[in-house]
């Protein structure tokens, strides 16, 4: 008998004891988005965020075309629109522009049609496929954890192939998971693997810049310490690869600096997440480290601006002085109070590699501290006229010049 009571108590305890934590559990706070992760207590009530993706393409009449403004003798037009979330652009062998998405999940093909163009749907439904790259007739894609590649594509746009799988062990990680794709002066196809942090101790296979061969061998790390990069280029003459870097979050309105870097050789460290903009220790990951074991930045390009898309300039349209200049999107601040950003700046390099001159390009995007569009890639046609992207008025621009 005083057993049973005994087992009746101890369930009727448990039981008592299991509504008592159903209320505590349901009332736990939801874990914090990612992009706030880093953030201080004392920021803990910012009502800064990332600006959201607009669930459309601007409209081409909507798009305020004549307020970006360019130098003397330049021309800034409207060259495409309504290409929802449009980012990184290459050129197939017969003239065809491939442009990526990151958040609309497609890719698509551009079409010129003399005066007007023609944009097609080529795959849907992906994974964050910002980059694209095309070499040899085919267009090959980046996706989170997964490169793929369309053969023949050009001659099959309105029944586009199937995608072929060329690496897919990628990390699988979303934040800063998507890839900028390029192929370097040795015909290996280069990308980036982001950081999956604002700030943290990454793993080895993260916060790095990495190649592999185009039938998926060959893997290998080229370099380290590169919280995110999404965007290089290699210059026309040395053939050495220089690449944006965007910087941690949540250290204030004025640090740290974004980047941009040169990494001529494999295997350089490039300071994440110990050491920011070079000179500057992590306020924690940072105790007991010294920025002068890591590469330094050729340029603070100023804090939060993002920048993305890295060209040098190689066209004969523009005056010969901007020969092998720099190109540098910047899509724009979330991060900071004031937003600054939203421009294509040029970096004038002198003969040494080290930068001379650092100057808006192309401005207008931002009208006061109002946005109404975000450059994020640019790409030269063969005229030597440049093509701007921008994401989030889903739009594309060509800037030309006459004397």
């Amino acid at each position: 008998m005083r057993r049973i009571i005994a087992v009746v108590m101890a369930v009727s305890l448990l039981a008592a004891l299991g509504l008592w934590l159903l209320p505590a559990q349901a009332q736990q706070p939801a874990a914090p988005p990612t992009w706030k992760q880093g953030q201080p207590s004392s920021l803990a009530d910012s009502t800064l965020a990332p600006i959201p993706q607009p669930p459309a393409p601007m409209k081409a009449g909507d798009i305020p075309v004549d307020k970006l403004k360019a130098p003397p003798g330049f021309k800034v037009e409207l060259w495409a629109a309504e290409i929802n979330n449009a980012r990184a652009m290459t050129w197939g062998d017969k003239g065809t522009l491939f442009v990526s998405s990151r958040v609309a999940g497609n890719v698509y093909a551009v079409v010129d049609k003399g005066g007007s163009r023609e944009v097609k749907v080529i795959a849907k439904g992906l994974n964050l496929p910002n980059g694209v790259a095309f070499k040899d007739g085919t267009l090959y894609i980046a996706e989170i954890s997964r490169i793929s590649k369309m053969e023949g594509i050009e001659d099959k746009l309105d029944s586009p192939p199937q995608m072929v799988t060329v690496y897919d062990t990628l990390p699988k990680d979303l934040p800063h998971g998507w890839k900028y794709l390029a192929f370097g002066p040795d015909g290996k196809l280069y990308f980036n693997i982001g950081a999956p942090c604002n700030i943290c101790l990454p793993p080895d296979t993260h916060a790095n810049i990495s190649r592999v061969g185009t039938d998926g061998t060959g893997f290998e790390y080229w370099a380290h310490g590169v919280r995110n990069s999404v965007g290089f280029d290699w210059h026309p003459v040395t053939k050495e690869l220089y690449f944006s870097m965007h910087a941690r979050d949540w250290l204030g309105n004025d640090s740290p600096s974004d980047r941009l870097d040169y990494a001529p050789k494999k295997g350089m460290h490039f300071g994440f997440p110990f050491c920011h903009q070079g000179d500057t220790l992590d306020p924690e990951l940072g105790k007991g480290k010294h920025c002068n074991d890591y590469v330094k930045p050729i340029l603070k390009t100023g804090p939060h601006v993002a920048g993305n898309g890295v060209m040098f300039y190689t066209g004969a349209m523009f005056p010969a002085e901007y020969k092998n200049r720099i190109l540098l999107a910047q899509r724009g601040s979330w991060n900071r109070n004031e937003k600054t950003g939203y421009r294509v700046m040029m970096v004038t390099l002198s003969g040494n590699g080290k930068v001379a001159k650092y100057e808006p390009f192309v401005q207008g995007w931002l009208q006061g501290q109002e946005i109404w569009g975000r450059p994020v890639y640019t790409t030269q046609m063969k005229d030597g006229s440049v093509l701007i992207s921008d994401d989030y008025a889903g739009a594309i621009y060509r800037v030309s010049y006459s004397k």
